[in-house]
């Protein structure tokens, strides 16, 4: 299966975009839990959410920055 560049950026940009909404979402929750255990599972959690979403959104840049530079390739 072959994808494009900028189906790539597309992908990592919407995956990255869950990732984050689930981490904030998860940020925002971590005043509700009462219980220190559940308190700390929850955080691990939304930090884990929050990687993903940074390497989604790492993962597109680098596909942006690929995708530029074989653009500017071509123009010479």
């Amino acid at each position: 299966m072959n994808i494009s560049l900028r189906m790539a950026m597309m992908m990592s940009a919407i995956f990255g975009a869950l990732c984050t909404g689930f981490a904030v979402y998860g940020f925002v929750s971590l005043g509700e839990i009462t219980d220190p255990t559940q308190a700390s599972d929850a955080r691990g959690f939304v930090l884990f959410w929050a990687f993903l979403g940074s390497i989604a959104i790492a993962l597109g840049v680098l596909a942006w920055w690929i995708e530029r530079a074989q653009r500017k390739e071509s123009e010479r």
